[in-house]
C-alpha cells in the first residue's frame, strides 16, 4: 500500500491544473507542464485535488500508484517555483563560463568541453567554480546536472572534478612511503 499514493495532491495558489482522461495539465507563472498518467492508474480531480488511485490491486498498478502521485505534485511544483541544481566545480585551472547558450567547461583535458544548452533549462556561471541549472521540469533539470557532472566525476584521491552543492566525497589514502 503506497502511503504517499493515498495522500491527495493540492493545487497551489497561482497555477491552473486540469485533468483530461489520463492526462493532467498544470500552467503556472513559469510556464506550462503536460504528465500522462499509466493506464494502470485512476486520476480524478475534485475540489482544487487531485487524487491518484490504482485500478485494481495488481503489483504493476501499485507500483505506480505513488510514482503517478510524485510526477503531478513534481509538474505542479515546477510551474509554480521551478527546480534548481547547483553543482561545485573544484581543481585547479578547473572553471566554467557560458558563451551564448552554451556552456563552456575547462576540466583538464587538452581542449575545453562545450556542452549545448537544452530548450527549457537555463544555466548561469555566478562564479567560474559554480554552476546553476534552474528549469521548470524537475526530470529536465537532473538529467542536464547529471550530464554536465559526468565530464569529470568527482575523484577520490583529492575531490577534483564537478560534483552537486553539498555532496560528501569519501576520500581515500594515497600512497605511503
Amino acid at each position: 500500500m503506497s502511503r504517499i499514493g493515498k495522500k491527495p495532491v493540492s493545487v497551489p495558489q497561482g497555477v491552473t491544473a486540469s485533468v483530461d482522461g489520463q492526462t493532467v495539465t498544470a500552467k503556472g507563472p513559469k510556464g506550462e507542464l503536460k504528465f500522462v498518467v499509466n493506464d494502470e492508474v485512476l486520476v480524478k480531480m475534485e475540489d482544487g485535488l487531485i487524487a491518484v488511485d490504482p485500478r485494481d490491486q495488481s503489483k504493476v498498478a501499485r507500483s505506480k500508484w505513488g510514482m503517478s502521485r510524485t510526477q503531478i505534485a513534481n509538474i505542479l511544483a515546477g510551474v509554480k517555483d521551478g527546480f534548481e541544481k547547483k553543482l561545485e566545480i573544484t581543481g585547479v585551472g578547473y572553471r566554467a563560463t557560458m558563451q551564448g547558450k552554451n556552456l563552456q567547461l575547462a576540466l583538464g583535458f587538452s581542449h575545453d568541453v562545450v556542452y549545448q544548452t537544452p530548450d527549457g533549462i537555463t544555466i548561469a556561471t555566478p562564479k567560474p567554480t559554480e554552476i546553476v541549472v534552474t528549469g521548470i521540469d524537475k526530470q529536465k533539470v537532473g538529467q542536464v546536472a547529471a550530464e554536465i557532472r559526468e565530464y569529470r566525476g568527482p575523484e577520490p584521491y583529492k575531490g577534483k572534478g564537478v560534483r552537486y552543492a553539498g555532496e560528501k566525497i569519501v576520500r581515500k589514502e594515497g600512497k605511503k612511503k
